[in-house]
This record gives C-alpha cells, sequence and structure tokens, in this order.
C-alpha cells in the first residue's frame, strides 16, 4: 500500500500531516536549517497540533520525526537563556516540560521516529513518547555537561526509564553520543535498524496500531505511563481500576469465538474486531 502524506496544518517551525486512509498523523519538526533544536515557537505548534489531533478520534497513532538530516539537536540554547531568565518559580514547568508531560498522558500512541541527532532535551523528550524506533547510526547524547549544566529532564526521564544507573552516568558524566544499534542494547529505545527501512518501518507500524480500536490503545497507555510511577500493588490496582473503566466504553470479551478462529495456527495480527 503506497503511503499518501496529507498537510493538515503548516507552521514555520512544525508540520502536522496525516497519512491518506489511515488513523496516522505525523508531527514533522521543521527547522532543519536549525537541526531541528526547540524553540517557543516550535513548542506552541506542538501543542496546538496535539490538539488538532484530539479533537479527531479517528487519529489514534501520531509519528514524530525531524525535517532534514537529524531528529533534534535539543533545545535552542538562545530559548533556553531566555527561559532561564525569566523570573519562574521552581514548581513552574518550562514550556520543553510541559511538552515531555503532555506527551506521557496524551490520550494516543505516540511514535518517535530518530533519525541523525537526538541530543539534550530532545532526548528528553523522546523518552516520553510511548514507541521509539531508530535508525542504527542514529547518535543519542547529553552534552550538558560540557556547558555546564546536569540534563535536566533526560537525566529523570531515563532513570524512570529502568536503564542502568552506570550507562546513564557514561552518558551523562562523559558526554560521549552512543549510536542507534547501543541504544537498542541500552533499552533507551524501542528498536533499531537501517536508516533506508525507518520510514517505512515506522509507517506500517503506525497503520497496524492505527487499525485497532482506540479504547484499548489509550487504557493500555494509561497503564503503563501511569503504572511506571507506582510500587507494583499500586501498579496492579490501577490495572483493576483501568480495566473497570475500559468496560464502561466496550467490551473487551466481545466477539470472542471469531477471534479464537482467527488465531488458530499461530498468531494473526490480521484479525480486526467488528467495532473497529
Amino acid at each position: 500500500m503506497a503511503d499518501t502524506w496529507g498537510t493538515l496544518k503548516q507552521w514555520p517551525e512544525l508540520i502536522l500531516e496525516r497519512l491518506e486512509d489511515a488513523g496516522v498523523a505525523r508531527v514533522v519538526l521543521n527547522r532543519p536549517d536549525k537541526r531541528n533544536c526547540l524553540n517557543e515557537a516550535l513548542v506552541m505548534a506542538w501543542f496546538e497540533a496535539l490538539d488538532i489531533v484530539r479533537a479527531d478520534r479517528d487519529i489514534k497513532t501520531v509519528i514524530t520525526k525531524g525535517a532534514g538530516i537529524c531528529f533534534s539537536s535539543g533545545l535552542d540554547l538562545h530559548f533556553l537563556r531566555q527561559v532561564s531568565e525569566e523570573p519562574r518559580d521552581w514548581d513552574r514547568p518550562t514550556p520543553t516540560v510541559q511538552m515531555a508531560e503532555a506527551l506521557r498522558g496524551f490520550p494516543r500512541i505516540i511514535i518517535a521516529q530518530v533519525h541523525g541527532y537526538c541530543l539534550g532535551g530532545a532526548l528528553g523528550i523522546m523518552n516520553c513518547h510511548d514507541l521509539v524506533f531508530a535508525a542504527a547510526d542514529a547518535q543519542f547524547g547529553m552534552p550538558e555537561i560540557l556547558r555546564g549544566s546536569f540534563g535536566q529532564l533526560v537525566t529523570s526521564t531515563l532513570v524512570h526509564g529502568g536503564i542502568p544507573i552506570k550507562k546513564i552516568a557514561l552518558m551523562q558524566l562523559v558526554g560521549r553520543n552512543i549510536s542507534g544499534e547501543e541504544a537498542d542494547r541500552w533499552g533507551i529505545i524501542s528498536q533499531a535498524m537501517p536508516a533506508a527501512d525507518l520510514e517505512p518501518t515506522v509507517t506500517a507500524i503506525a497503520r497496524e496500531i492505527a487499525s485497532r480500536h482506540l479504547a484499548p490503545l489509550e487504557h493500555a497507555k494509561i497503564t503503563v505511563q501511569m503504572g511506571r510511577d507506582l510500587s507494583l500493588s499500586q501498579a496492579i490496582q490501577l490495572d483493576q481500576l483501568v480495566a473497570a473503566r475500559m468496560r464502561r466504553v466496550m467490551d473487551p470479551t466481545g466477539d470472542v469465538d471469531s477471534y479464537l478462529q482467527s488465531q488458530k495456527g499461530g498468531p494473526n495480527l490480521e484479525y480486526k474486531r467488528p467495532d473497529v
């Protein structure tokens, strides 16, 4: 099936696209001349794009990618300096921290498609996506300590992502980049692959996810993004609450007979619930 993307809305710093005949949208970070570093205009446009997606229940999956030669080189340091100089209490999050939390809680499946560089604050935001696929030769890193910082957002999202502390310290304190293959081995991303396979693979996976019923996708995300902050006992209780909430939306055991029939002989990912 050919992939045809149409533009839903375009800002100078960001493009929101939609895949024809699929419940898939794509956010393209569009500052290629600045290596897609994140500034206020880009982040504000990103929030607007998410609001457009939120209003369309047919969109179930959102891909994030960068225009040009990389995903993102991190925060625009002029923007970061401006934010740092503004009067701000410690309990008021910066725009990029707000974006990270928005992605974690956004009621769609968010997939990062990473090529080239993904550094600093962009790595922290990438960590808040549900799935991450990267080119094997992509470069992930934390250059903050070189300029006198520690990696706000990146450090916390890596630690809570279950990455071994000694690996995080290696990236943070030494400041060296790791490849997509290394990031896969460390468990930072979902999967690495040859650069030529990245976009078709991500688009196919997004299509597959978008073919499912929205309710279990949303509820699956709730259990992961909220459950990882809880103790095991609390996470199990969360599962029970989410299951009860989900039953108000749909019957998870509906159409069981046709499902079982479709799975005879092995897993069949082509099965679709009749209410999708």
